[in-house]
């Protein structure tokens, strides 16, 4: 049993959205017992002054990459100086449970951009097997959702074809045994192979096992780009025909076509919430930068049948003059379709470091170096790096970003990239800027409103009843901030400085960050659908 712990005089901010108050928190056995008017405390355990600090739930990271960093790195400073305590897994359709031996190395290669290729033992299959290593100790807690992709390609393979009634009663299967080890929904990657070979009918289909175990459908959508508010119409009407609730993953309007068009997609929530009764949430993260891996704007065909098969198109002068073309002239699925401007997409990193010339520059800015044309540099770069290299896409706007993140169904998720030589730095500095420039520089929101979004409306989504929340009987999941200086510091050019003015952080009643330091507690443990 962990000894007492009191929090004693800090500003309260619950996590409902509701006014903030002074308050000290007795915590006992990893919850929280007490909540008391300041200085009337009565312990013999250890008191922590933190008079003039902020006390709040934890934050929940509702798109989070960290699936193998809870596993390799048990520092996990992007997130845990950030005061995150849950971060949700399994995101954009593919992930790593649950896995065959035919599909496990084909998908780590396919998203090492995303997650890097730590060493570590990968005999799990089952997304069971895989939250019993986090069970182990962690950094964070850890929710996880059944990546749709994963499951056509264990089924069905990299083939762009409809899926069989047969095949679908698999993938259901999948679903259903995934859904039972404890997941909390199902994911889809619908700009990815080879989730976006998959039919809206088909999508639906696999939604009937998480209806059934009371989860929720969380797609990144097909369209970003030329068909922006469509795409999210889309994922609406899905989830209508499947009963279950929608969760809109990292909700962006990007593109210079779409600079305004925010309101036209939040418009298109509130009508189906009205007139459906559906039960929708988005996440954001507060940059205009997006982040994936190098190929993913290429045509779908160039990328059925996976890497091998696409490298090989890549090498074959009259089928990459065709994948170029589409890119640069038509948009490709793939590149939301937009026609390629070459300046937008920077690279993050490589996985062969003879190629490390290559990282923090555009393509535009490599091929006027090389003295070639953008578009033989990008295909060259993608050979040369097996497809494993990432990029950042300078696409966002602004006042998209803001109307988005002021809407009631808003959460936050980082969407955290934390590989490469320069990774985005939302993987570093999501909910301290939220916090730091979205409300006390600008004023979008109210602390006690930005709270909320970061915590109580996160676990809501969840099905948690007792995280996000402080609220006696509530799991000690808790962030002390300083309001006047919290802040993210991390920069497109440093994205690996953690932030300032986020002071202690605790995950399950134990301290994951003290004094603005990290300690070497491994506290986290998977959080499972329903778990007793």
């Amino acid at each position: 049993m962990q000894p007492e712990t009191v929090l004693a005089g800090g500003r309260v901010i619950d996590g409902s959205g509701g006014p903030s108050r002074l308050a000290d928190l007795v915590l006992r056995g990893g919850r929280i017992s007490h909540i008391v008017p300041p200085g009337s405390a009565r312990t013999t355990g250890n008191v922590i002054d933190v008079t003039g600090l902020a006390v709040s739930p934890g934050f929940v990271d509702m798109h989070a990459h960290s699936d193998l960093a809870l596993l390799a790195d048990p520092a996990h400073e992007a997130k845990v100086c950030q005061g995150v305590t849950l971060e949700v897994l399994g995101q954009d359709g593919l992930g790593y449970a649950p896995v065959t031996d035919e599909t496990a190395e084909p998908i780590r290669e396919q998203i090492a951009a995303w997650n890097g290729t730590p060493e570590l033992d990968h005999s799990w299959r089952s997304v069971g097997e895989y939250l019993d290593l986090i069970d182990r100790g962690a950094p964070a807690n850890a929710a996880y959702l059944v990546p749709q992709g994963n499951v056509r390609m264990a089924v069905v393979g990299n083939d762009d074809r409809p899926a069989t009634e047969a095949e679908i009663e698999r993938m259901r299967a999948m679903v259903a045994r995934g859904m039972a080890d404890g997941a909390h929904g199902l994911s889809a990657g619908l700009t990815y192979t080879p989730g976006m070979y998959a039919s809206d009918d088909e999508i639906v289909a696999l939604l009937e096992p998480v209806r059934a175990a009371g989860g929720y459908y969380c797609p990144h959508h097909r369209n970003y780009g030329s068909r922006v508010v469509e795409s999210y119409q889309e994922c609406l009407d899905v989830a209508r025909r499947a009963h279950v609730p929608l969760h809109l993953a990292h909700c962006h309007v990007n593109f210079p076509q779409n600079r305004g068009r925010a309101p036209e997609v939040l418009d298109a929530i509130d009508e189906a919430t009205v007139r459906y009764g559906l039960d929708v949430t988005l996440d954001s993260y507060p940059y205009r930068a997006s982040a994936t891996y190098l190929g993913a704007p290429l045509p779908s065909w160039a990328q059925e049948g996976g890497a091998a098969a696409t490298l090989a198109r890549l090498r074959d002068p009259d089928t990459r003059a065709r994948v170029l073309r589409e890119i640069e002239t038509e948009g490709t699925d793939g590149n939301h379709g937009i026609p390629m401007d070459w300046t937008t997409p920077v690279v993050t990193g490589t996985a062969d470091p003879a190629l490390s010339w290559a990282v923090g520059s555009s393509i535009a800015d490599l091929a006027k170096k090389r003295g070639e044309d953008p578009g033989q540099t990008y295909a060259d770069l993608l050979v040369a790096d097996e497809l494993r290299s990432g990029c950042l896409l300078q696409v966002g706007n602004e006042e998209n970003i803001r109307a988005i993140m002021r809407h009631s169904a808003h959460t936050a998720g980082s969407d955290g990239i934390l590989v490469g030589d320069r990774p985005h730095p939302r993987g570093w500095g999501t909910f301290p800027r939220y916090l730091g420039h979205y409300v006390r520089e600008l004023g979008l929101l109210s602390l006690e409103e930005c709270v909320r979004h970061l915590t109580s409306r996160s676990a809501h989504r969840l099905g948690l009843t007792d995280r996000g929340i402080i609220q006696i009987g509530a799991v000690a999941d808790l962030v002390v901030f300083d309001p006047d200086t919290v802040d993210a510091r991390a920069t497109y050019e440093e994205p690996r400085r953690t932030p300032v003015g986020i002071e202690h952080v605790m995950v399950n009643g134990e301290f994951t960050v003290w004094d603005g330091r990290r300690t070497d507690r491994l506290p986290g443990r998977s959080v499972r659908r329903n778990a007793r």
